[in-house]
Formats: structure tokens, sequence, C-alpha cells
């Protein structure tokens, strides 16, 4: 756990565990409005699980029970003022915990003995809007870059990782870029699109050129509600486990959920919002394309942009499901199939009705349509078997 010293700034945003590769870069959005904006990073699963429970229903879908757990613990350790401290929730404004989170989070604070600590929130559906964390210009535009920085990154890392030639290479290349950026994104500097290409471009050639040993790993494609995708210790860290074992993890960009968020929450009916996210929609994946057509370009895969993506699944997907990451999830399964990658991990936390619905439910038919393909699915859960989580995962190794 760490905290960003900056003298001007008074108030303090913790931002649960979520976005691993992204939040170190995202938590810059903030800068410029006078907060110190600290991602959390405390991964020992037991204790934050433990603590979660304390202040939180064991039905809960276990995300919350994780963030909970963490944030009660940085709230523990004497680091930050209560009076002076935010619990930033960014949320998707659908039902389940999208919007309910809010309420939780307050009511486990008046539990743990911090009531003055203030909870946020960033989200399109006008959910809380008394609490919402305002966005202007700026803070937009450094969450776009630190969106796509965030996507570089992780895809380049996870694929070149495991193959390095001298174990660290990747860590210390990465760190070197995260550095790099996270200055750049930290004083509002280089934030046109013809640096971002030229960044994206500049780290494509570098991680392209770290030694690699000559072995052919298999690759896993992990689709999961966001939360558990993303975040190591949501997903007990599989794609390390997997690494470890001896293949290669391939986990989609945020950027693809940001364009399925923007398509399945925006107004009907075209009006200035509409016309706001039509807008905002095109610049992202604008940028998406100029990604995938520079990953592909060195000799890194990465999935269809979304567009495709789109299309492509709507012979197999049900794209009126669209709570919390709903078609999306099916989506990637078949685009991951579509692209080669036959062997996909469907992870599921235990309390997501929307990827029980959207995601559980399909995964079955989905793999009658590929019968060629392996589509494996576990549960992560606070009472779960981590044996026979690690055993499926292991099982979809060696087929």
């Amino acid at each position: 756990m760490y905290k960003i010293k900056n003298d001007k700034e008074e108030n303090t945003i913790l931002l649960p565990a979520t976005l691993d590769d992204h939040f170190p870069l995202l938590k810059y959005m903030f800068w410029s409005k006078g907060y110190s904006c600290v991602p959390l990073d405390e991964d020992n699963e037991f204790p934050i699980r433990q603590e979660g429970l304390k202040y939180s229903n064991h039905d809960i879908c276990y995300p919350f029970v994780l963030m909970t757990g963490q944030v009660v613990r940085a709230l523990d350790s004497g680091l930050y003022d209560p009076a002076k401290t935010f619990i930033l929730m960014p949320t998707a404004g659908d039902s389940c915990r999208g919007a309910c989170y809010i309420g939780l989070m307050k009511h486990a604070l008046e539990k743990a003995g911090y009531p003055k600590v203030r909870v946020m929130t960033i989200n399109v559906r006008h959910v809380r809007d008394d609490i919402q964390l305002k966005i202007n210009l700026d803070t937009a535009v450094r969450g776009l870059f630190g969106l796509f920085y965030g996507d570089m990154l992780m895809l380049l890392t996870n694929q070149t990782r495991p193959y390095e030639a001298k174990k660290g290479t990747v860590n210390k290349l990465r760190k070197k870029w995260m550095d790099k950026l996270s200055e750049d994104l930290r004083l509002g500097r280089h934030l046109t699109l013809g640096s971002l290409r030229k960044n994206m471009t500049q780290m494509a050639d570098e991680f392209s050129a770290v030694e690699r040993i000559p072995d052919k790993k298999k690759i896993i494609g992990i689709v999961a509600e966001f939360y558990v995708k993303y975040c190591s210790l949501g997903n007990w860290d599989v794609v390390r486990y997997i690494e470890n074992n001896g293949g290669e993890a391939h986990v989609n960009g945020a950027s693809w959920y940001a364009l399925y968020y923007i398509d399945s929450h925006k107004p009907e009916k075209m009006n200035p919002e509409r016309l706001a996210f039509e807008i905002v929609k095109k610049l992202i994946a604008g940028c998406q394309k100029d990604m995938i057509e520079i990953l592909r370009g060195h000799g890194f895969h990465c999935l269809n942009d979304y567009a495709t993506l789109d299309k492509e699944s709507l012979k197999y997907v049900n794209h009126n499901l669209k709570t919390g990451d709903g078609w999306l999830l099916g989506a990637e399964v078949v685009d991951y199939i579509n692209c080669g990658i036959n062997k996909v991990l469907c992870i599921a936390p235990f309390g997501c009705m929307a990827n029980v619905c959207a995601g559980r439910g399909l995964y079955p038919h989905l793999q009658r349509e590929f019968p060629g393909s392996s589509i494996t699915v576990v549960e992560t859960d606070s009472s779960s078997s981590k044996l026979n989580y690690f055993n499926r995962v292991e099982m979809l190794l060696r087929l």
C-alpha cells in the first residue's frame, strides 16, 4: 500500500483494487483535481476476505467482500485521515452491485467505525448524482490515455513474460514504461493521439526485441466478470499460475469493455447525451484499431476490434443481455475461438447475478457450437475450494 505525496492535496481517494494493470496510470485522472488517489494494492487474500466478511453478508458477491476487506484494512492502517478520505466506487449503474455497492460500502464503513469516510462514485447512469465525482475534459483525456497504455502494457507483458530468456527482463521493461507514462500523465504532457500511437509503437518495438526461448506454450483465453478478470486478488492470481505451469494467459483489454459499456448504456433516443456517447465511442474505437494494428504488426495477438467482435458474435449470443458484463462475456468466448485460441477459462465470482445469466447459462451452448474448443468454468468465493479451482485450470492446460 502506498500514498502519493503532494503537499497541495488535502483529500485522499482510496481505489479498491480492480484494474491491476490500469490503476497505476488511471490514478492520474484525478491529479489535477486536487486529490491524492491511492489504488489499494494489498494482495494477501485470506486476511482481506476475513475482514470483508465481518462487514458484509456471506451471500453477497465475492468482489464486494474483498473490496470491503481491503478498504477497512487500509483505514485501520492509520495512514489516512477518515475526515479527508473518500472511497471511490466506479459502478456500472446496473442491477446487482452496479447500483448497490455505494450503500453497501457506506453501511460497512459505519459498522467498521468509519462513518466520516465518504463514498463517491463514477457512472453514467445518474446513480446518486449527489455523490458523483465530476469528470472534466482534462480528467477524461488522462483517463483515455491511461486506459490504452494499461491495455498495451498488459497485453505485451502477458505475451512476452512466459517466453523471456532471462527471468525478470519483462517486468523490468514494464516498470520502465510504467514510470515514463506515469510521469507524462502526472504532468499532463504528450497527451496527443500522435504521442499515443508513437508510445504504443515504441512499447511494441521494445517488447518484441526481448530475447525469447523457442518454446510454444498453450494459450488460455480468460473471460470473466470485470473484477475477477482484471484483479489478481479476485481471480487468485490465475495469470501467474498459468505462466508458472507452462502456459500463456490472455486477458482481453479493458477498452473492449469500455466500448461495450457505451453501446449498452447510451440513451435509446438521440439527444445531446447520446451524441456525446457516440463521439466518445468513435474516439475509443479509433484508438483501439491503432493498438490492434501495432500489436499484430509486431507479431503479437489480440482479439478482433470491438465492431468485429460485436458482429461476429451475433449468431451465438443474445445482445439483449446488457446488465453488467452481459453479452460481452459470450462474445469474447466466440472471438477467442475465432482467433484460434480454443482453450477458454471462464471465471465466475459467487453472487454475480449478471454473470450467471449471461455467462454460465451460455457457455454450455457455446461448447456445443464449437466442439473443438475447451470452455472451462471456475468460481471464486469466500468458501470455494482453491484446490478444485486450480485443478480445473490445470486440466485446461493439459488438454
